[in-house]
């Protein structure tokens, strides 16, 4: 690939799992600008799938192969095991590389600063891969927002609701609190970021966690209840014991509300193979736009159907990208990631102790 300013920046991805070999190598490849190098991965059945997937990739067991190449790299992705993101983005950063973390960055807010604070000091870009700030109902509700269709927003509600009565097992559900698993950190990362970046700081945070499923080790239903500073109230839920699934949003506002179901096609598009760029990408269809108005169920036909914006994952790295070559901002930094952190942090802390956490 040539990118249009020249040579292409060369990417390290570490990791080669989900969101490795579905989210990041996919979109690092389309991203004009950028070239995926090489991918680290232990795993000999991996290490061939990439080849095949990415032809001319090279491949690497460990990450120590990686930065002892640092002179040959302008960029590393770390897309490994949660427990691992702020050992490899301290390493490759002490390498003198620009880094991509996969959320969450850290385990703690205070880890999260201190990986700002190394990277501002090296004068290096260190983001934070929160991809569904690109999604398509969270871009059409900050549309919807910005534009006053809803008037003053009272309630914001949230949900990333899956049916998974059986445990899947791996670190994700690990109940070892060092890997970093649970869908509070998980999924609960999404909601509470999409949060922050509509309605801003959070002044109160409220928790319910639990593990309903037989044999589960870690939270796998759990809701979070913020209060914003400018008033707004955040009901977010997070569940993989969901049996019916919710609206992915309902937003209420001092005009109009505004409720949507369905998640996202980009992430069933990249698992079914699909590419970035390709015909119709990022777009639903019209049965499952959402519905702004007052008075009537959404249901019942109430309000008036809302063409949903089209999701833009390749639009991070091209912000990457941007920021790399140009100095344009970085479209997610540690420091937001951070706060984010004080959140999910404060939801553990409300959870466990059954208290009401000021911030």
């Amino acid at each position: 690939m040539t990118g249009t300013t020249g040579t292409p920046l060369r990417v390290g991805l570490i990791g080669y799992g989900l969101a490795g070999s579905v989210f990041h190598a996919p979109l690092i490849a389309t991203t004009d600008g950028l070239v995926l190098d090489t991918v680290v991965t232990s795993n000999p059945e991996r290490q061939a799938r990439a080849r095949a997937e990415h032809p001319g990739v090279r491949t690497v067991a460990g990450p120590d192969e990686l930065f002892a190449r640092a002179g040959e790299l302008d960029l590393v992705v770390i897309a490994s095991p949660n427990k691992t993101h702020v050992p490899l983005a301290r390493a490759a950063l002490q390498a003198g590389l620009p880094v991509v973390v996969d959320k969450p960055v850290a385990g703690t807010a205070a880890e999260a600063r201190d990986l700002a604070a190394l990277a501002e000091e090296r004068g290096l870009l260190l983001s934070v891969f929160q991809n569904r700030r690109w999604d398509n109902d969270f871009l059409t509700l900050r549309r919807l927002i910005a534009d006053g269709e809803l008037g003053d927003v009272w309630r914001f509600e949230s949900r990333f609701e899956r049916w998974r009565p059986k445990p899947k097992g791996g670190w994700r559900e690990s109940g070892d609190p060092a890997e970093i698993g649970g869908l509070l950190y998980d999924l609960g990362s999404h909601v509470v970021d999409q949060a922050l970046v509509l309605f801003g700081p959070v002044t109160q945070v409220y928790a319910e966690s639990v593990i309903r499923r037989a044999g589960a080790k870690t939270d796998d239903d759990t809701f979070i209840a913020l209060t914003h500073a400018n008033g707004v109230r955040s009901h977010l839920y997070v569940s993989a014991t969901a049996a019916q699934l919710g609206p992915r949003f309902r937003v209420l506002g001092s005009q109009a509300g505004y409720v949507k179901y369905g998640l996202d096609p980009q992430e069933d598009a990249l698992r079914a193979g699909a590419r970035p760029g390709s015909e119709g990408w990022g777009r639903e269809d019209e049965s499952l736009w959402g519905r702004v108005g007052a008075g009537e169920s959404p249901v019942t036909g109430g309000g008036r159907a809302v063409p949903t914006l089209p999701g833009d994952y390749p639009a991070y790295y091209a912000a990457v990208a941007a920021a790399l070559r140009e100095g344009a901002p970085n479209p997610v930094t540690a420091r937001e990631a951070a706060v984010a952190l004080d959140v999910l942090e404060a939801a553990r802390r409300s959870a466990r102790d059954g208290v009401t956490v000021q911030l």
